[in-house]
């Protein structure tokens, strides 16, 4: 069907745009200058009934239909307007607190009253309101042991190195006293700041016990290297071997006195094949004093089970424990369940056929499923209550708890604890701070880093990392390096802290932030921290 040139109900080029509205107004121009209210373009409609300050409704000219088939008419579309191109409605996004978008129905202001606006709403984007995620104040408790530290940050972390002699000398002894000075939530100038750098020398420092200045005695699993080509004067020395061990036990005697009277928040005895956690009442979630060993063999088990020490293995599904074998309660296989388990051959007619297994089978099956879990962390052994002491009793005489051959032979296990006890010597973390550029993507960013070495414990790790906050004003990412036997030590124990079991922990000689950390139950499972983030100061985390 042919139509006249440049006709388009929906769309009018720009001439004919201009020549449409110069008709228009000529047409209101005689409509409202004719007596009679009837307008010079001949539009139909009475002018009387319309209010002298508004339009009449005007069709507009008829087009030529020469070569219309029918003889119709058309006339121009009225509201083929650029005015009215505009849509009526508009959606736009609505953020929840859940952080789920819903679309909204708005209605589009007109041109004017838009122009009017736009300052206004140029601030807050076209339609959609900021949604702000959740401020998380804190990490989760994390157990395990860490043996280095590198935290990186937009702001220098130059504040943390060449500590003054007063600064040094006075972060130790507020360790030594427990004495915290408050920091204000954000420092404008760290590095002139001479309470958050003595503050920072006191998170370092730690107790050990044996304390060798040329070995390092952390960690002591897998640790053959640190002491290759030593001096380990001990190892043929029976007389030095037995004087080693009666101060060792000293020791060890001396920290389970102080954690039991709630004087020590924990501490850890590290040997070559294992590590035990003791934590005081009130602790990890627990109402009593508590010990995990991680990794344990079937040997130590049942060394410990001979010694009268009820133990758990939390980590072991309730079937696992029957194949498990260790504990009386949970131990083996029984005649009734073997029986029950060939009841099938009874029903099929074939039981004289086929050959039971005799006990010798079924008791080698049982101790293989119980070596199974050596030195895996299904292995991690919990000892709650009482029992602790007797564990402690085990440790002292427990003659394969110091090695009788090799590098390590005749040494006893590492003692670490945050505060101090008997023939523990003070110890700090080795820490330095580097100015890095970092590239992002075609631009290279300045970035601050700080690094910590050592046998790093719980209670330092929020120390540092509550520090950061202030001086880097709730901006920096950290990545952790755990040692790995001890990333089991987050398992939760059996006996939860009750509603009206609350204890006094102001003598562990912590922060009190860092006590309120440590008395929550770990939600890290037999997992660890790997990484943490505080972004304007909200912390997110991997384990």
């Amino acid at each position: 069907m042919s139509q006249q040139a440049g006709y388009s109900p929906n769309f009018k080029r720009p001439a004919e745009i201009m020549r449409m509205r110069r008709k228009r107004a000529r047409s209101e121009a005689g409509v409202f200058s004719s007596p009679s209210g009837q307008g010079s373009t001949g539009s139909p409609g009475p002018s009387d009934a319309s209010p002298g300050c508004v339009r009449p409704f005007s069709p507009g000219p008829l087009f030529n239909t020469q070569n219309r088939s029918g003889g119709g008419v058309k006339r121009r579309n009225p509201f083929a307007n650029i005015e009215n191109t505009y849509s009526p409605k508009k959606k736009f996004l609505i953020y929840n607190d859940d952080g789920n978008a819903e679309a909204a129905a708005q209605t589009e202001k007109s041109p004017e009253k838009e122009g009017e606006e736009d300052a206004s709403t140029k601030s807050e984007g076209p339609g959609v309101l900021p949604f702000t995620p959740p401020v998380c104040t804190e990490y989760p408790a994390d157990w395990s042991l860490k043996t280095r530290l590198l935290f990186t940050s937009p702001l220098s972390l130059s504040w943390s190195e060449h500590p003054k002699a007063q600064e040094q000398a006075l972060g130790l002894s507020q360790h030594c006293r427990a004495q915290f000075s408050p920091l204000p939530h954000s420092l404008q100038d760290p590095k002139s700041c001479s309470e958050l750098r003595c503050a920072f020398q006191q998170s370092l420092a730690y107790w050990q016990h044996p304390s060798l200045p040329w070995i390092s005695l952390f960690p002591r699993i897998n640790a053959e290297r640190s002491f290759t080509g030593k001096s380990t004067p001990w190892a043929q020395d029976t007389t030095l071997q037995q004087s080693l061990m009666s101060e060792w036990s000293v020791s060890v005697s001396s920290l389970y006195s102080l954690l039991k009277a709630r004087l020590c928040p924990y501490f850890y005895v590290c040997s070559y094949q294992f590590t035990v956690l003791f934590r005081a009442a009130g602790l990890g979630g627990s109402s009593s004093i508590s010990a995990l060993i991680s990794p344990t063999t079937r040997g130590l088990r049942e060394a410990m089970k001979a010694e009268g020490i009820e133990f758990s293995l939390p980590l072991l599904k309730e079937g696992e424990d029957c194949q498990a074998g260790d504990e009386g309660d949970n131990g083996g296989y029984n005649d009734d369940d073997e029986d029950g388990s060939f009841s099938w051959l009874k029903e099929m007619g074939v039981q004289d056929k086929i050959k039971k297994p005799d006990n010798i089978l079924i008791q080698l099956r049982k101790e293989g499923n119980a070596v199974s879990l050596d030195h895996k962390p299904e292995s991690v052994v919990c000892v709650e209550g009482s029992h602790t002491f007797t564990l402690i009793n085990f440790l002292i005489n427990c003659k394969s708890l110091v090695a009788a051959a090799g590098s390590q032979a005749g040494l006893p296990p590492t003692l670490l604890a945050p505060v101090a006890f008997r023939g523990a010597t003070m110890h700090t973390l080795k820490a330095r701070s580097v100015n890095v550029k970092s590239q992002v993507g075609s631009t290279y960013q300045n970035i601050s880093s700080l690094e910590i070495t050592g046998p790093i414990l719980p209670s330092s790790l929020h120390t540092v990392t509550t520090l950061l906050r202030s001086a880097q004003k709730g901006n920096f990412s950290g990545t952790l390096y755990t040692h790995a036997p001890t990333a089991v030590m987050n398992t939760p124990t059996t006996k939860e802290q009750g509603p009206g079991g609350s204890v006094d922990l102001s003598g562990f000689g912590l922060q009190p932030a860092s006590i309120q950390q440590l008395q929550q139950p770990s939600s890290l499972g037999k997992t660890a921290l790997t990484h943490i983030n505080m972004n304007n100061y909200s912390y997110t985390w991997k384990n």
